[in-house]
């Protein structure tokens, strides 16, 4: 990957926010960062059942930033221009880290979030390199959020 961004590496992530600014993947963000974190694919799947609206929130949400991710990975995006301005990223892994080992268990699917993942690592590096502590203090804002909505 190049060391400074391009007009290209622009232009991916004017699209990826304007993607994000779309009404309904905008009222699943905001759905999304509200729930509680989920423990299991069961728990998931009990709470929001395939065909309802929340169901389709999550997937709308995971399925976009695990896109993002892949982009990231794949080194199509600079990295520090995405991490810049994608730090939603990391909060969606957060949300979902610790049911993504039994999510890929359950539905035989080893590569379930492996981009997801694998880009909030680097991101987590990369903010500790730039801004040491400050993820320690998004997560408790993050577990805040959360928790008023149980």
């Amino acid at each position: 990957m190049q060391e400074h961004p391009d007009h290209h590496d622009a232009e991916l992530v004017l699209r990826l926010y304007e993607l994000r600014r779309e009404a309904t993947l905008r009222q699943a963000r905001e759905w999304f960062m509200r729930q509680s974190r989920i423990d299991t694919a069961e728990k998931l799947t009990e709470r929001f059942p395939y065909g309802t609206q929340e169901n389709a929130y999550f997937r709308m949400v995971t399925s976009f930033w695990e896109m993002a991710a892949s982009l990231l990975n794949h080194g199509l995006i600079n990295e520090d221009l995405f991490f810049e301005n994608s730090p939603e990223l990391w909060a969606v892994w957060i949300k979902i880290e610790r049911m993504a080992e039994d999510f890929r268990e359950v539905y035989k699917d080893p590569g379930a979030f492996r981009n997801l993942q694998a880009a909030a690592k680097k991101y987590e590096a990369w903010m500790e390199k730039r801004s040491p502590g400050a993820l320690a203090l998004r997560r408790k804002r993050l577990e805040a959020i959360t928790a008023k909505e149980k």
